[in-house]
C-alpha cells in the first residue's frame, strides 16, 4: 500500500491536553461566551439542503483566489528555506468536496515547486478546523477524492480535523506555518452589542439606522483584530496566510443597495415564514 493513503487516515484531535473534565468545563464556557458555536454550522451532509451540495460560489471563490494563494506558497518555501516539515490550517473548513481544494493545491504547489529548485518535498500536517458542530464525518468521506487528486504528490501529508472557533486559540504557539481561510471571517462571533433582541432583521438592511452599520463594524474590528492576534501567536516567524472573505464595493454608503439587498429580501422573507407560522 502506497504510504501516502495510511498517512492521510483521518484523526479528530482536540487543540489542548486537558483532561476530559477540564475539556468539558471549557466547552461549556466556551458555549456561554460563543452562543453562535451550536446553532450556526453549515447544513451537513451530502443531500439536496446540504452545504455540500450547495457550495459552488464558496469554490469559485477559491479559484480566484489561486494566484495568491500559489504565490504565497513559494514565498514560504523560499523565506524558510524549503523546510522539511510544515504545518498548515484551514480555517472555517466547513463539509464537503470544497474542503480539500485549498489542501490539494497547497500540497501541489509545494510539490511542483520543489520539483523545480531540485528539493526535498516536506511532510505536510493538513489540519481542517470548523466549529465542533461542524459535520467533520462527511468532509472525511471525501478523504479518498482527496487522495486521488494528489495521487502523483511525492510528500507524505497528514489529515485531521481540529474542532472550536478561530476566534479562540487552536494550536500550540510557533506551530502554524502557512494558515488558509476562504469565506469564513465575515462571520461574527457573537451578534453585536445592542442588537441582541432586535427582531426585525438578520443584518443591515436598506433601511437599518447608521448605529446598527456601527455596531456591526465595531464587532468585526474586535473579532478580527482576536483573530490577528491568536493567529500569530500560534505561528512562526515568516509563516503566511491567505485570507479571503466579503468585502464592500462602496465605503461611502454603508448602507448601499449593494452591500444590503440580499440581506433585506432575507429579512424579509423570514419575517414573512414567522408571520405564517412556518418558522
Amino acid at each position: 500500500m502506497d504510504s501516502r493513503f495510511t498517512h492521510s487516515i483521518p484523526t479528530l484531535r482536540c487543540s489542548n491536553g486537558k483532561s476530559e473534565n477540564e475539556r468539558k468545563n471549557g466547552d461549556e464556557e466556551r458555549m456561554s461566551k460563543y452562543s453562535y458555536v451550536s446553532p450556526l454550522c453549515m447544513s451537513g451532509g451530502d443531500g439536496y439542503n446540504s452545504y455540500s451540495t450547495n457550495s459552488l460560489l464558496q469554490r469559485r471563490v477559491l479559484s480566484k483566489a489561486k494566484p495568491v494563494l500559489v504565490k504565497n506558497i513559494r514565498e514560504l518555501m523560499i523565506n524558510l528555506n524549503f523546510p522539511t516539515y510544515i504545518k498548515v490550517a484551514d480555517l472555517g473548513c466547513s463539509s464537503g468536496q470544497n474542503t480539500f481544494l485549498a489542501m490539494s493545491e497547497i500540497i501541489n504547489t509545494i510539490n511542483v515547486f520543489c520539483q523545480q529548485r531540485n528539493q526535498n518535498p516536506p511532510e505536510i500536517d493538513c489540519c481542517l478546523n470548523d466549529l465542533p458542530n461542524n459535520d467533520f464525518n462527511t468532509t472525511f468521506k471525501f478523504i479518498q477524492f482527496f487522495n486521488e487528486k494528489n495521487i502523483t504528490s511525492k510528500e507524505s501529508y497528514f489529515v485531521s480535523g481540529v474542532p472550536g472557533s478561530f476566534y479562540s486559540r487552536l494550536f500550540p504557539r510557533r506551530s502554524l506555518y502557512f494558515v488558509h481561510s476562504s469565506y469564513g471571517l465575515h462571520w461574527l462571533s457573537k451578534v453585536p452589542e445592542g442588537l441582541e433582541k432586535s427582531k426585525m432583521s438578520v443584518y443591515i438592511t436598506n433601511s437599518s439606522p447608521l448605529s446598527t452599520y456601527k455596531a456591526y463594524l465595531n464587532q468585526f474590528q474586535r473579532d478580527f483584530a482576536t483573530f490577528l492576534k491568536l493567529r500569530s501567536e500560534e505561528m512562526v516567524s515568516n509563516g503566511r496566510m491567505v485570507l479571503t472573505f466579503i468585502g464592500r464595493s462602496t465605503i461611502d454608503n454603508p448602507l448601499h443597495r449593494d452591500c444590503c439587498h440580499f440581506w433585506t429580501l432575507l429579512s424579509k422573507s423570514l419575517r414573512d415564514l414567522v408571520v405564517e407560522r412556518v418558522l
